[in-house]
């Protein structure tokens, strides 16, 4: 497809779009939660007021708090306890982490002691099953917590921690917290995929402009080519995990084309692969990541995207000979693989913009992944741990750690680090008026979204194999039932 006739089809199908479909779609708390949610506030302003100074203040009991600590105070009574959590964030992680909740600690008298493991999708059901599941997990995907909720395993968050969540985050991280009505973890940690990634320098020795508009994005992509740059680059290789990539770049396309609900409905199985929203969304694809004089900038062919490791993707962003990738925040981490002395930032060697939206009726979509904190023992202690976790406290102390995001919109943005990935991811996710969609290929039954999608679309690029074929297998793979 040509640029000309890919930004035709895109303006027809932004102009039939239905608006504002993400608000509607999500509920608000129940009056229990609703209740708990002006105490929680208090408690949270009384967080924010505290100097840590030297003056004490009297507890419920009549006695005397340490100083520091009247921030904690609706989570006393709980001292001498242990609660232990499970996860797969693994060390050095695991020390920011311990460092983040320390004060808790001390404060409280509740000891939480982590356990990581790389095992941990496999272990935690195994665990489960054998009557003994930690006290709280972090849960890596909503479709993981609905399944153990259908195995009988987590038990409903607290009131507090739920009136946190309905409080700072947009009402889509609560969906995904929720099975079946019932709410059971809160957000944890965040991580934005719609950026676009590419070199300020080498933008300012050509005298180009970071696009704010979908138009403006396929320009610039045109004036590349003009300039003898492949405007794009990509790698789908990762292993057993080969073509993810392929699958969120059609979920950008898919959002900004349709907005939540139609996202909704097609992660449900409700809008088949096969349908005219999905070939519409790889229409556009075809005429972005398949355009032969748009990539693969650094490698070669189209062919090539299939067999770069997706880690290897964007040195030619470095070398010059490309000059965007589309990838999410984590893939600050990977700058240096390519240069010792790359710096990330808007006058690096690398930095980030967000991907334009397509069409004004779907306003800033984001789509986006993280982890959920779910428990499995309603102890005092345990929801104290819980509710903790969901805070606005806990979420900026961690935050100043860095290297790590919260959609948490109790987090003042300058805790992150000026002008950093991470100041330029939080602003997107937690703004309440952009329409934020998990990762659908993790929210997919993983016969398709960790199968068969993965395996055709690396098809469609290595093979060049048709998109009816392609999309016509992805829906066989969906399960029966």
């Amino acid at each position: 497809m040509t640029a000309m006739k890919r930004r035709r089809g895109v303006a027809l199908l932004a102009g039939g779009l239905a608006a504002g479909m993400l608000l509607a779609a999500c509920g608000g708390s129940d009056d229990s939660a609703s209740d708990s949610a002006g105490e929680e506030t208090a408690a949270e302003e009384t967080a924010a007021e505290d100097t840590g100074g030297d003056e004490e203040a009297a507890t419920d009991d009549g006695g005397d708090m340490a100083a520091g600590c009247d921030a904690y105070a609706d989570y006393m009574g709980n001292e001498g306890t242990t609660v232990n959590v499970f996860t797969s964030i693994l060390p050095p992680e695991q020390q920011l982490f311990e460092e983040a909740w320390a004060q808790f600690e001390e404060c409280t008298g509740i000891d939480i002691v982590y356990e990581g493991s790389d095992q941990f999708e496999a272990q935690l059901p195994t665990r489960i099953a054998g009557g003994n599941a930690p006290d709280i997990a972090w849960i890596p995907q909503p479709g993981l917590l609905a399944k153990l909720v259908a195995d009988g395993g987590p038990v409903a968050a607290p009131a507090g921690t739920e009136a946190f969540v309905d409080e700072y985050w947009n009402p889509a991280w609560k969906q995904y917290g929720t099975v079946d009505g019932t709410f059971y973890a809160a957000p944890l940690g965040s991580n934005m995929k719609s950026f676009v990634w590419y070199s300020p320098q080498v933008f300012a020795e050509n005298g180009y402009t970071v696009p704010t508009t979908w138009d403006e994005l396929w320009a610039l992509s045109d004036q590349m080519v003009a300039d003898g740059i492949k405007p794009w680059c990509g790698g789908l290789e990762s292993g057993g995990a080969t073509g993810w990539p392929a699958t969120d770049w059609l979920e950008q396309i898919m959002l900004r084309l349709y907005g939540g609900d139609v996202y909704d409905q097609w992660v449900a199985g409700e809008v088949d692969f096969q349908s005219p929203e999905v070939e519409a969304a790889m229409d556009v694809l075809a005429g972005w990541m398949k355009n032969p004089e748009y990539v693969n900038g650094g490698y070669g062919d189209v062919q090539t995207i299939a067999l770069t490791p997706f880690q290897d993707a964007g040195a030619g962003i470095v070398s010059g000979e490309c000059g965007m990738l589309q990838q999410a925040s984590f893939y600050a981490n990977f700058w240096a693989n390519f240069d010792e002395t790359a710096t990330v930032g808007p006058d690096g060697t690398a930095y980030a913009f967000y991907l334009p939206e397509i069409s004004s009726e779907v306003p800033q979509p984001v789509v986006g992944g993280g982890e959920f904190v779910a428990a499995f023992a309603d102890r005092p202690e345990v929801q104290a741990v819980q509710t903790y976790m969901a805070s606005p406290d806990f979420h900026t102390n961690k935050a100043a750690l860095g290297n790590w995001v919260s959609a948490n919109s109790g987090v003042p943005l300058d805790t992150y680090a000026a002008d950093s990935i991470d100041q330029l991811s939080a602003q997107f996710l937690t703004d309440p008026s952009g329409v934020f969609r998990f990762d659908a290929s993790d929210l997919m039954p993983a016969a398709v979204g960790a199968g068969e999608e993965w395996v055709q679309m690396t098809a469609w690029f290595a093979e060049d194999k048709p998109t009816a074929e392609v999309l016509a297998d992805i829906d066989a793979a969906w399960p029966a039932s």
